[in-house]
């Protein structure tokens, strides 16, 4: 059995191909850019014909309605999932069977209460286990996402999933989770994706829990922040996404048509931290297309938002999809020509000052605020003394903590999620703005050199 994954970077998750005999395939937890999952069958003279979900997913936006609707794909999900589209609903215990191979059902809750893991026999090759977010490389997906009220039942749930649900499957059996290092919907993780059971057997801690009452109380506690998006997520899921081919694209905007438009949509400048900062649109919010981007987006925008962008060089198909990745759907245009068109028609251009580290220092030194916003435990490893500390995430509500009238030195782990930050504050009426240039690791690479 062939399985080709594909990782998005950002989100820390994995999708699998899984390529069938007489040239059939399925896919598992697809998102919903599905054109490289059609690529990559079709390069492989493969035919998708079946599409599972392990559960309704909380970080990003399914794309099995839209995978269905281009393959005429048969979707597996399952029952408990509340879905609203069509779909063949899977129960624990329940067999499909495949083109030369059985595909088992297990009840897996925790992360979820639906949530369903899939175990693949092909009768030569060891046992092929799609955990989903039940079970990934050196730990678990969190139990928190449906509500406060379900949190303590549902990590009870997840406690016995991990002790119970895989308990017959052999060691040798490889593990292909969805979830993974870099996901905030997961805790523990490394670089790897994909394990084997003995190895988690042997070496994840979760499964190394004898009282189930500590386990309750000490595994919500390790959670990374969730972003706001992950909460309205599931719901969206469960409607199920609208088709790409229903969706506007974007327009071409003059400058005065794009400038007219920002009065009910928001700005997204897409650019890097160095572009942005040498010259943007007044109150635009700078998001740059990396990796991170979508669960940025998803965090800082609020839903059903209308959504304007200013590209640079930015590839403007690349934009769109990682905006649907996250459930937005309404684009509102995008500016024609960038900047230089802006500047061009005679309106405002904004600033942020970009500071290396010697510069940024002496900011602080003559009366700068330095702005932490990492994560907690970013925070807790080093940070700049006498730092405020507001994660990125929490700024838009907590920008009225910080005084008026004095510089804001902005910083994170290289810049970006700064000038995300910056780009808060200018909307907030803050001012002046300075951005650490390489963020935390420009910083103690100057001090340590300093301190030589």
């Amino acid at each position: 059995m062939n399985v080709i994954p594909f990782v998005h970077e950002g989100l820390g998750n994995s999708s699998y191909l899984l390529e069938l005999p007489t040239a059939s395939a399925a896919v598992i937890d697809p998102d919903r850019s599905v054109k490289r999952y059609i690529e990559a069958a079709t390069a492989r003279g493969l035919r998708i014909n079946v599409v599972f979900e392990t559960h309704v997913h909380a970080d990003f936006a399914t794309g099995a309605v839209e995978l269905a609707t281009a393959t005429g794909a048969k979707v597996f999900a399952p029952a408990g999932g509340g879905l609203r589209y069509s779909h063949h609903a899977l129960k624990p215990g329940d067999q499909v069977r495949l083109d030369g191979a059985r595909l088992d059902t297990v009840g897996s809750p925790g992360h979820t209460p639906e949530h369903l893991s899939y175990v693949l026999h092909n009768g030569y090759n060891p046992p092929l286990l799609f955990s989903g977010g039940s079970l990934i490389v050196g730990g678990a997906a969190r139990t928190d996402l449906i509500s406060p009220q379900d949190t303590d039942q549902l990590t009870r749930e997840q406690y016995h999933t991990l002790r119970e649900a895989y308990s017959s499957l052999p060691d040798d059996t490889i593990l292909y989770p969805t979830h993974g290092g870099g996901s905030f919907c997961s805790t523990g993780g490394g670089s790897q994706r994909t394990s084997t059971l003995g190895h988690e057997r042997q070496a994840n801690s979760l499964l190394h829990f004898e009282d189930e009452d500590e386990f309750v109380h000490w595994f919500p506690t390790s959670f990374p922040a969730a972003p706001d998006y992950f909460f309205r997520m599931r719901t969206f899921n469960q409607r199920g996404p609208s088709l790409r081919l229903e969706i506007k694209p974007p327009e071409p905007l003059s400058a005065e048509a794009f400038d007219a438009r920002r009065s009910d949509a928001v700005a997204i400048d897409v650019r890097s931290v160095e572009a942005y900062s040498h010259g943007h649109i007044p109150g635009s919010l700078n998001i740059t297309l990396r990796a991170a981007y979508p669960t940025w987006l998803g965090w800082l925008v609020l839903p059903a938002t209308p959504l304007l962008f200013v590209l640079g060089d930015a590839n403007l198909e690349a934009v769109i999809d990682e905006s649907l990745l996250v459930g937005y759907e309404d684009f509102a245009g995008y500016l024609d020509g960038g900047m230089a068109a802006w500047k061009n028609a005679g309106f405002e251009v904004a600033h942020i000052q970009l500071l290396d580290a010697s510069a940024a220092r002496e900011a602080i030194r003559e009366g700068a605020i330095a702005l932490d916003v990492r994560e907690p435990s970013e925070f807790a490893s080093g940070h700049i003394g006498g730092a405020e500390h507001i994660p990125l995430g929490e700024l838009s509500n907590r920008a009225s903590d910080l005084p008026q009238g004095r510089p804001i030195l902005a910083y994170c782990g290289h810049g970006e999620r700064a000038s995300s930050a910056a780009s808060i504050l200018e909307r907030a009426g803050h001012g002046p703005l300075l951005n650490l240039a390489g963020g935390m690791s420009a910083w103690r690479k100057h001090e340590q050199r300093i301190s030589v």
